[in-house]
């Protein structure tokens, strides 16, 4: 079996595939707790003569599903989890609730998930029908939207000797990820006061919600004083209650605090621990800081991008029929003239050698199926993921596919509504197909894992490092 068949195979099996994201695309689960999502990719797995590990880093919806034995040992990324408040009814062009207050996903993780399944089923096939050495691991991950499910897992020790770690992500376009992530720790500060009458009492009471406004002032006053790479960002998750007439005795802020590395957000959190607590003495009142997660900055791996784009552009991208262009185009003709603009800016930094005809011709595209050159820039991208964790664990790619009408955004209806659509099915196979590839690389070309190793070795001389205290456990 070579590279063809391995392509062929995922090719042939598409229909469960679909059937498999559609699944938990009606089905949308939560953080941590996504046991329907994670029995059915388990399921699938089992009947491919997987062996199952369930209940990693104290999550009972993680697991590694494990073939084959010896080296290399490759490993691909799966997530399932939604987004809260995004229920949406699909193929529709409007924003609709299937259940009012209900997730959705708006991330596309049920086609994340999905696809490294496929690549890993078609790796299995691979190494079992050439008798090689090797060994295939697929790793079921929760809660990446907000709960850092790999770092978890990445402090457990989960991707510790791995050789390679594979994984991609839908988007609007084709290209390998060259980019790095800002790492970010996610912390609530929660005030305890005393309630009083506003009006009769107010000597006798302590202001849990004074603390935390003066909490955010102080915070303010600090942006000044970090650098310009970082993000603070903040929500009240309790205000006290509605009653302007009490002194709230309660009130809890929960913070993302951003930057390139996680050294720098540690130096940035440490801060405003201090100012919180000034906030407290200020106002007489007690603070408990209570760690929810932390995601670690994304290390790439350029030997592997490299590999990576060579398979990308061997396959030659997606090629979408007039029908899905179509289909595609009725989403984009929802947005907004500034939403439209961003495929023009997207073009036009993936694209920066075509003539102004050739550019103009992919803006009218209204789903973009080329495949971006390389672009290993340093660039840092303003948002977070955990696959950052295990990108310091152990040599790691991943990829971006067109999956989504051209201008639409992550988080949005229109990716809930496209999600069960013709052109995010097309893109999930062709991440499988461009993973399974790469993996085939690997396993075949040891020079090449030799090299990626180094490159990791260089870039992380002092290993890694979780900041999330022992203590604390997936919420």
């Amino acid at each position: 079996m070579n590279k063809n068949d391995v392509i062929k195979h995922i090719e042939t099996n598409s229909a469960t595939y679909k059937k498999a994201s559609d699944y938990i695309w009606e089905k949308p689960e939560l953080r941590f707790e996504l046991k329907e999502s994670a029995d059915h990719l388990i399921e699938i797995l089992k009947q491919e003569a997987f062996t199952i590990e369930r209940d990693l880093a104290d999550m009972e919806d993680a697991f590694v599903a494990t073939y084959g034995s010896g080296g290399p040992v490759i490993a691909f990324l799966g997530e399932y989890d939604a987004l809260p408040n995004l229920s949406q009814v699909p193929d529709v062009l409007e924003k609709q609730s299937l259940v009012k207050g209900d997730s959705g996903h708006g991330c596309g993780h049920h086609a994340l998930g999905t696809a490294s399944l496929a690549s890993a089923v078609a790796i299995k096939e691979y190494l079992r029908s050439n008798n090689r050495s090797g060994t295939v691991k697929f790793f079921g991950c929760p809660a990446e939207e907000g709960g850092s499910g790999k770092a978890y897992m990445a402090r457990a020790g989960v991707f510790e000797g791995l050789d390679a770690i594979i994984t991609w992500h839908p988007m609007n376009e084709n290209r390998v990820w060259g980019e790095s992530s800002l790492a970010n720790f996610q912390v609530s500060f929660n005030f305890k006061g005393i309630s009083a009458h506003a009006a009769a009492a107010p000597h006798e009471g302590r202001s849990a919600l004074d603390a935390a406004e003066l909490m955010n002032i102080g915070v303010n006053y600090l942006r000044e004083h970090i650098i310009q790479d970082a993000r603070v960002h903040y929500a009240y998750t309790d205000v006290g209650g509605g009653a302007p007439n009490v002194v709230q005795p309660t009130a809890s802020l929960l913070y993302f605090i951003r930057a390139p590395k996680s050294t720098q957000v540690k130096a940035i959190f440490d801060r405003i621990v201090k100012i919180a607590e000034g906030a407290a003495l200020m106002t007489e009142t007690e603070l408990e800081v209570v760690w929810d997660s932390a995601a670690s900055d994304y290390v790439v791996n350029k030997v592997l991008a490299h590999t990576m784009q060579e398979n990308m552009e061997s396959l030659g991208g997606t090629a979408y029929s007039e029908e899905e262009k179509a289909y595609a185009q009725r989403y984009v003709e929802t947005l907004s003239e500034n939403e439209k603009s961003s495929n023009e800016k997207k073009v036009r930094s993936g694209f920066k050698n075509l003539s102004e005809e050739q550019v103009k011709e992919l803006i009218e595209e209204p789903i973009l199926g080329k495949v971006y050159p390389l672009n290993l820039s340093q660039v840092v991208l303003p948002g977070s993921t955990d696959v950052g964790d295990a990108s310091q664990n152990a040599p790691t790619v991943q990829c971006l596919t067109a999956s989504y009408p051209a201008g639409t955004s992550p988080h949005s209806w229109q990716w809930v509504a496209t999600g069960k659509g013709p052109i995010l099915h097309k893109g999930m196979l062709f991440a499988s197909k461009v993973m399974a590839a790469t993996a085939v690389d690997l396993y075949e070309d040891p020079v090449i894992l030799e090299r990626a190793s180094e490159e990791f070795q260089w870039k992380m001389p002092k290993g890694y490092k979780n900041y999330i205290p022992e203590d604390v456990k997936p919420q």
